[in-house]
């Protein structure tokens, strides 16, 4: 159950402030830490906290994307959870320290194991442009490292079930007359609260039924009576707040600009020479990195000298997900 649940006691949080507080303190840690690689003017050669959300911005249409070209069709729950997790990741950490590109990828696929969805790695990434072997490799080393950064706590409560709940409750004391029609318009609601904050601000429950009253108004329907009148006929104290939260879930997707994709690609060749080259899978030390832990773990080396997630000597474009 939700109120129960980490989700709640470790994800959610007060306000916008709160969420921002957290970004700067990474930027700021990240850029503290490499300040010796900068050339010149640290602005100029870092990436600013207002560049990193336009950044993380166009890969949460990259996420979405992908999951909806994905084959076999992926699940709406699969969708919702790998967004929190993608969300709840760059909250700990910079895009200067590891490529939405890679993190995004493992997200989605971290996401299909706890949804149950089942799609073996090989499957995962046949829906990769490029060098799938590659693919492969980065998405596995990620995976320890995302659920680490998730402090394991890995079960996302999403608004689809509370949104089933009303509307089940709708059609049974309710006047409102085949309330199924709604579907569409509050699936295009919560669509557009992936690309908001509103998973790290609010509960399920308040997400869905911001999505049932939006799609109700879009209808020219009116469900104020039900609200007060049924769903807090009992707990009226808590009408207020929920009716704000409401309003602020409505007014996060009305207010959501999607990036300017020239803005976008200048900051990604800025990204390209000052993220941390121990991360970048096409570094020399990326895989000078690789090679020691498989030294370590084996004591014997491939006699060839090579190996596997180590050899990735194609470019970034190997792993291929905006396309």
């Amino acid at each position: 159950m939700y109120p129960l649940s980490s989700q709640k006691r470790s994800w959610t949080f007060a306000n916008d402030a709160q969420l921002q507080e957290f970004r700067v303190e990474q930027n700021t840690k990240y850029i503290e830490q490499h300040v010796d690689e900068a050339p010149g003017e640290l602005q100029e050669y870092f990436l600013t906290p207002a560049e990193e959300r336009l950044l993380l911005k166009q890969y949460e249409i990259y996420l979405v994307d992908f999951c909806r070209r994905f084959e076999p069709a992926m699940p709406k729950c699969v969708i919702g959870t790998a967004f929190s997790y993608f969300k709840r990741f760059y909250l700990n950490n910079t895009p200067m320290d590891y490529h939405p590109k890679e993190i995004l990828a493992t997200c989605v696929f971290v996401a299909c194991k706890v949804e149950e969805f089942n799609v073996s790695i090989s499957q995962f990434v046949n829906n990769i442009k490029g060098d799938r072997n590659k693919a492969t490799d980065i998405v596995l080393s990620n995976e320890l490292l995302l659920i680490c950064q998730l402090n394991y706590y890995l079960t996302i409560h999403n608004p689809f079930r509370p949104i089933e709940g009303f509307l089940i409750d709708i059609k049974t004391r309710s006047n409102m007359q085949n309330p199924d029609r709604l579907r569409p318009q509050i699936d295009s609601f919560i669509d557009s609260t992936f690309f908001t904050d509103a998973c790290l601000l609010y509960t399920p429950s308040q997400i869905g039924l911001a999505a049932v009253l939006h799609a109700a108004s879009k209808e020219q329907e009116n469900l104020d009576s039900y609200v007060t009148d049924f769903l807090f006929v009992s707990a009226r104290e808590k009408l207020p707040g929920l009716i704000d939260a409401v309003r602020k879930i409505r007014l996060l997707v009305k207010n959501y600009q999607a990036p300017e994709r020239e803005k976008v690609k200048a900051i990604e060749k800025k990204l390209d020479k000052c993220r941390n080259q121990n991360n970048n899978p096409d570094s020399e030390l990326y895989k000078e990195r690789l090679r020691r832990l498989y030294t370590d773990e084996d004591d014997l080396p491939a006699e060839d000298g090579s190996f596997h997630i180590a050899d990735v000597s194609s470019d970034t474009s190997a792993m291929n997900i905006s396309q």
